[in-house]
């Protein structure tokens, strides 16, 4: 029984900053990478950023240099700092991980709750 809890979440104004956390919790294995993903109103569900178990990111285009996703692996806890905020970046983000259920014996994605971000004056 694996539960992703998002946070960090807020109102902040264009150029400002957040820290999203996605705490893992119960016990997980095999996890290929934990990535985190985005939806705005009336748009697709976009990945925003990954990483895998090695440590190796990938930024979307959209978001290169303003935002940086990393980990703690100690506190089972994947980060995605966010600067430069711009209104475009308002959406839910939605932390995920692709990772191994003991239970169904496959592989498949996890999902948190999400956790909302407005950028607006």
């Amino acid at each position: 029984q694996v539960q992703f809890v998002e946070s960090g979440g807020g109102l902040v104004q264009p150029g400002g900053s957040l820290r999203l956390s996605c705490a893992a919790s119960g016990i997980i294995f095999n996890i290929n990478s934990m990535g985190w993903y985005r939806q705005a109103p009336g748009k697709e569900r976009e990945l925003v950023a990954s990483i895998t178990t090695g440590g190796t990111t990938s930024h979307a285009d959209s978001v290169k240099g303003r935002f940086t996703i990393s980990r703690d692996s100690a506190k089972n806890t994947v980060y995605l700092r966010m600067n430069s905020l711009k209104p475009v970046d308002t959406a839910v983000y939605y932390c995920n991980a692709d990772a191994y259920d003991s239970k169904l014996h496959r592989y498949r994605a996890y999902w948190g709750q999400g956790t909302q971000v407005a950028v607006s004056s």
